[in-house]
């Protein structure tokens, strides 16, 4: 698309959504019918849509014989045309605000360019290059006039813009927004390349000392009649419109000031030059008067820069900042001065010009600062508080929270600060009623919310009160201030105290509410229990709060209780107990458990075997708590508790099914073998499924070490977890009438559920229990998956190696289960070089190479002091280098996989010399060549080299090969101890790579 097709297709999307009724040929036609529309007071179309019309047609191509495009000829009609546009535009006095807000960057390009080209500016020459001075009036304004709208344009570009919302979507009219879209942004890629240019040229505008004059519509009639004679009138004489030379440099300055602020947020620097030239454009201002005809600059926006700019910039003299309430917070906050932000914020009580958020704003700063350490600012939060709160109140707002929470203990300083800041922030004789009506209610409610007589009688005999509260009106509130009771205690009421809302039941009976959902002291919530009875008989306290949870086993014991208080009270005694024991607050569970065992002994033997129960629970927990920093054996007392429990048999009794697992569980971790394979009772290895769970399990490591003959528990065990994870089947009678099996993913062939089970090795932490069930889950996977992905385990071998019916077993639940006791596994012991290699293994099975490489490197990292010793051979086997070899191999670190070759018992040639062949590696390469000790593959690593051309590679591989501990005769000691100082090295900076 050609230059002149782009600009005619932009002027089209300027088009007025209705025509208007003088046509843009007749102007053509009859050139003064022009004028005349124009000094019209109400123009049928308006003066910006005829210069889009006008040089829309003047732009638009043409087409020769063979329909190609061509662009629109220099022909007398067109040159009509843009001087037509030129006249619209000179009759609006080159106002470039009205002129930017209808028309669209390209309309305005093609605009002030035809001005440029009239103006005699030389074609092909830089603006930057340019004499001013020497050129005539009308030229350097032209060239003033488009480096403005250049950086006001740019300027305006880098603000968010609204999408403008469409009708329903019609290709032309997207085609014609797309084109218009591309030319605007190509147009302000050249703006901006051209920024610092036109920043030049209007910063040497203020070297000009002559008055600028600009065409009007009768020097652009003229230059048309006979451009060669009145070229010096009109360019050199007054035939154009003045624009003195102080309001011309008062636009350039506005114009610069607005560039170095956007320039700011990259180049900090610029911000310094802005505030310059704002000043200069407010002392200009100053100087040319209100009746300036084209300086026309939006006061408040200039004094919103100057304001940024003081903060951004400031100058050396903070002082000169003190002009607006923004400059004196901002020079206070710099110089570290506080206090004196206190009579800006009064003072602006009354004048109101700082918005609310911003002061709101400045609480929260100042908070944040007092917060970190800044005790001395406490004072200064306070009295802002009081500020602001005093503003809320003169303007009808409610007052904050901060305000409410500070007046919960009034002081005799805080009451005298916030009459102070009431009358300094009230003139009474410039008030309205309304505020004065105001600030006597709050005065009238703030009396209620104190309940020191000595406070109320400073408030009123204040003389603001006095004056806003009629003699009447004082000695009523004075009379029931002193009827009111004095069991009601105002100064902890909420943030209503600052309402005319009097005391009553309910906010008693809320307070005590809220102080029994906090309090965590037995003592104390019996005694608001038994208040709250007092005042109410109907209430179920035990409702209080939907955070009190107690186990439904319990509760329907509990809320059998006939007498309401001591129900209320056991149940919010059990339910807080259990939430600290929740959040390890174990001291005031054992308080809160002790005081409810108190309580149900009286009458309850059911409840108080069941708080026995929980306090053992709670014991259990609290002992494993320590144990992760302690390795004492817990007391011989809480064993025998445990074993108790397990073999209770009170009946009716109601039990919680974690009370079992945490006591089995309690006994593994303990290593309590004997207790759970010879003493339990047989009974109870059949009634409860975690005691048979843990007899298997204790039996499996009582037996590890005998012969592989006498491991029978070992059988038992995999074939109790092969039932669990077992898909249990279900008849299904289709419509059809036959009968279809339906497979359900938790069987209840088993003892307990997979998911039970899974909870249950959770709570172990003994290293050889979770050891022996990795294995089985391991082996059980081994066995669905497939051979070459295997993965290794310890003690891996003490299971059978099949399983009669493959297809019962939910091999998806055994992976899921396998992962996730290893991952748990390892929070508890993440230096267990077996679990890491499992938990390699998993990862190199699913095929994440680089997390498998993580694990195989911590494993032989934990036993081998990071690489400083040799890792054992039973860590790095040979099936585990192959696998490491692989993983290097498959994330395209080729030089890593020749390195890893070396290790294997006998190096693997091919694999490295195939892995050095390729050329896209992702890993070093020749920074490797120093862990190298095989002379064969060096030697081979010099050939490659040779061949391929790469002398700086082949000289690193004959510098590796050049050592003397790889001397091919130096004695066997000599070239192990080399073989394993590379081996430590590339070890430590693969674990540097992957960890």
């Amino acid at each position: 698309m050609t230059a002149e097709v782009a600009d005619w297709e932009a002027t089209t999307g300027s088009r007025p959504c209705t025509p208007p009724q003088a046509s843009w040929f007749e102007f053509l036609l009859n050139e003064p019918l022009l004028e005349q529309h124009l000094q019209k007071y109400c123009s049928d179309s308006a003066p910006v849509q005829l210069i889009v019309q006008f040089l829309e047609q003047a732009s638009k191509p043409s087409l020769n014989e063979q329909n190609q495009v061509q662009p629109p000829p220099d022909n007398r009609r067109n040159r009509t045309l843009k001087r037509l546009a030129l006249k619209v535009a000179a009759h609006l006095k080159w106002d470039l605000d009205i002129l930017e807000k209808s028309l669209t960057v390209p309309v305005m390009n093609m605009l002030l360019n035809e001005l440029l080209c009239v103006s005699k500016v030389p074609a092909g020459t830089k603006h930057v290059d340019l004499d001013l001075s020497s050129l005539p009036p009308t030229t350097v304004m032209a060239i003033l006039l488009y480096n403005r709208w250049a950086l006001r344009t740019v300027v305006k570009s880098s603000f968010p813009v609204k999408q403008p919302k469409i009708g329903p979507p019609q290709l032309n009219i997207i085609t014609q927004m797309q084109q218009e879209k591309e030319l605007t942004d190509s147009i302000l890629k050249v703006l901006k390349e051209q920024t610092e240019d036109s920043i030049l040229v209007l910063e040497a505008a203020f070297h000009l000392k002559k008055d600028h004059y600009v065409h009007t519509v009768r020097t652009l009639d003229l230059l048309a009649a006979e451009p060669g004679i009145t070229n010096g009138e009109t360019e050199c004489s007054t035939a154009g419109l003045l624009i003195h030379n102080e309001e011309m440099q008062c636009l350039v300055a506005y114009d610069l000031g607005a560039i170095f602020y956007q320039q700011g947020s990259t180049k900090p620097s610029a911000y310094e030059k802005a505030r310059l030239n704002f000043l200069k454009t407010t002392e200009l201002l100053s100087r040319i008067g209100p009746e300036s005809v084209h300086c026309m600059i939006d006061k408040k926006k200039l004094a919103g820069y100057c304001q940024a700019c003081g903060v951004l910039a400031p100058p050396a003299d903070l002082g000169t900042l003190q002009t607006t309430p923004y400059g004196k917070i901002h020079c206070y906050i710099t110089l570290g001065n506080y206090w004196g932000l206190i009579d800006v914020l009064l003072e602006d009580n009354i004048t109101k010009s700082l918005p609310y958020h911003f002061r709101q704003s400045l609480l929260r700063q100042l908070f944040q600062k007092a917060q970190t350490g800044s005790s001395a600012l406490e004072e200064i939060c306070f009295r802002v508080c009081i500020c602001n709160a005093v503003r809320d109140v003169l303007e009808g707002q409610v007052t904050g929270v901060r305000f409410c929470q500070l007046f919960l203990k009034p002081t005799k300083d805080k009451i005298d600060f916030l009459l102070e800041a009431c009358s300094k922030s009230l003139r009474l004789e410039l008030a309205s009623e309304t505020e004065k009506r105001n600030m006597a209610v709050f005065l009238k409610n703030l009396c209620w919310s104190l309940e020191d007589l000595q406070l109320v009688f400073m408030v009123s005999s204040h003389e603001l009160f006095m004056r806003l509260l009629k003699d009447e009106e004082r000695k009523l509130l004075l009379d029931q201030m002193r009827k009111r009771s004095p069991r009601v205690n105002l100064c902890t009421k909420p943030v209503t105290t600052f309402y005319d809302i009097p005391a009553s039941a309910s906010v008693s009976i809320g307070q005590l509410e809220h102080q029994l959902i906090l309090s965590v002291e037995p003592r104390r919530i019996r005694e608001i229990l038994i208040e709250l009875h007092g005042m109410t008989s109907d209430r179920q306290f035990w409702t209080v709060s939907s955070k009190w949870e107690v186990p439904a086993v319990y509760s329907s014991v509990i809320l059998n209780i006939k007498d309401n208080l001591t129900r209320d009270l056991v149940y919010i005694l059990m339910a807080k107990g259990l939430h600290c024991s929740a959040i390890k607050n174990f001291v005031h569970a054992k308080q809160l458990f002790s005081a409810c065992l108190e309580l149900v002994t009286e009458f309850s033997p059911k409840l108080r075997q069941v708080m026995i129960n929980e306090m053992l629970l709670l014991d259990i927990y609290t002992q494993e708590a320590t144990a992760a920093n302690s390795v004492e054996r817990p007391p011989p007392e809480l064993v025998s508790r445990v074993r108790g429990y397990l073999e209770m048999r009170i009946p009716d009794v109601p039990l919680r099914q974690v009370l079992g697992e945490e006591c089995v569980a309690f006994l593994l971790n303990w290593r309590e073998n004997e207790y759970l394979t010879l003493q339990v009772p047989a009974s109870l290895t059949q009634s409860n499924p975690y005691v048979k769970m843990g007899q298997l399990l204790a039996a499996t490591c009582k037996e590890l070490l005998g012969p592989k003959e006498s491991r029978r528990t070992a059988k038992d065990l995999w074939e109790t977890v092969v039932q669990i994870c077992s898909l249990s089947s279900q008849q299904k009678r289709g419509n059809d009438g036959r009968v279809s099996l339906i497979k359900q993913r938790e069987s209840t062939l088993g003892i307990m559920y997979r998911s039970e089970l899974l909870s249950f090795i959770k709570k172990l932490r003994e290293p050889l229990v979770l050891t022996i069930l990795i294995s089985l889950f391991v082996k059980l996977h081994n066995i669905g998956d497939d051979i070459v992905n295997d993965i290794s385990a310890e003690h891996i071998s003490i299971w059978p190696s099949s399983i009669p019916n493959l297809q019962s077993v939910d091999f998806e639940a055994v992976a899921v289960t396998m992962k996730e006791v290893v991952n748990y596994a390892l929070t508890i012991n993440s230096s267990n070089h077996s679990w890491l290699s499992t938990q390699a293994d998993i990862y190199f099975a699913t095929n994440q190479y680089s997390a498998a490489l993580h694990y195989y490197l911590q494993a032989g990292a934990v036993c081998s002091d990071f690489f400083n010793k040799a890792v054992p051979p039973d860590v790095y086997t040979d099936q585990v280098l192959k696998r490491m070899i692989k993983c290097c191999s498959l994330l395209n670190c080729h030089t890593q996989v020749a390195v890893f070759c070396q290790f294997l018992r006998d190096v693997d040639y091919m694999t490295a010399f195939k892995a050095l062949q390729e050329q896209n590696s992702h890993d070093s390469m020749d920074s490797y060549y120093d862990y190298i000790w095989d002379v064969t593959i060096l030697e081979y690593l010099t050939y490659l080299h040779h061949k391929r051309g790469e002398t700086d590679k082949r000289q690193i591989a004959i510098k590796a090969i050049g050592q003397t501990e790889l001397n091919a005769s130096n004695p066997e000691e000599v070239l192990q101890l080399a073989a394993q100082k590379r081996k430590k090295k590339f070890l430590q900076a693969m674990a540097k790579l992957y960890f």
